[in-house]
C-alpha cells in the first residue's frame, strides 16, 4: 500500500472528506468553516492530505509562524489506521515544517491516547509539558509534546 498513496498539499474539494474523517476521529471535531477558513484564510496554515486511490484517506494540519511549527490536527481514516499511514504523514509534515523555516514542531495529544504519543516519541517527540483540561469535551487534560527538527 506503500506506493499507492500520495501525500499533496488539501484543496477545498478535499474538505468534505477531510471533515468525514473528522467526524469518526474526535469527539469535538473541527467544522468545515473551520477548514474553509485555514485554508482560505489562515496564512501560517498548511494542509496535506493522503489520497489512495482517489479517496483521502487521512490529513494534517500545520501552522508555521516564523520558526515554530504546530500541528493542529491530524487523522487517519479508521478503515486504514494501523498500516504506517500516519507516521509517514507525520514524517511528511516534520520535513514540510523544516523546509517553511521551522526549528521546533510541536503537538497536543489526549492523556489517554497513549497509540498516538507512541508514534510520535519514535519519531523524537519529547514531552514537554501538561495542558491542564484542555479537551472541551470531556476536560481531559493534553500532554504537549516536541520535536527538535533543525538538526
Amino acid at each position: 500500500m506503500e506506493n499507492e498513496y500520495v501525500i499533496r498539499a488539501m484543496g477545498k474539494d478535499d474538505i468534505e472528506e477531510v471533515y468525514q474523517i473528522e467526524l469518526l476521529s474526535f469527539s469535538t471535531p473541527w467544522s468545515k468553516d473551520s477548514l474553509y477558513y485555514e485554508l482560505e484564510q489562515n496564512l501560517f496554515a498548511k494542509y496535506v492530505v493522503v489520497e489512495y486511490k482517489g479517496r483521502v484517506i487521512g490529513y494534517c494540519g500545520l501552522w508555521v509562524i516564523m520558526d515554530d511549527a504546530q500541528i493542529t490536527n491530524i487523522a487517519v481514516h479508521p478503515e486504514y489506521r494501523g498500516k504506517k499511514i500516519g507516521e509517514a504523514l507525520l514524517q511528511f509534515s516534520l520535513q514540510l515544517s523544516k523546509e517553511l523555516g521551522a526549528k521546533r514542531l510541536s503537538l497536543e495529544v489526549r492523556v489517554s491516547n497513549h497509540i498516538a504519543q507512541a508514534l510520535y516519541k519514535k519519531l523524537g517527540f519529547e514531552t514537554g509539558g501538561v495542558r491542564k483540561n484542555y479537551y472541551t469535551d470531556n476536560l481531559e487534560d493534553a500532554i504537549v509534546m516536541w520535536v527538535n527538527i533543525d538538526d
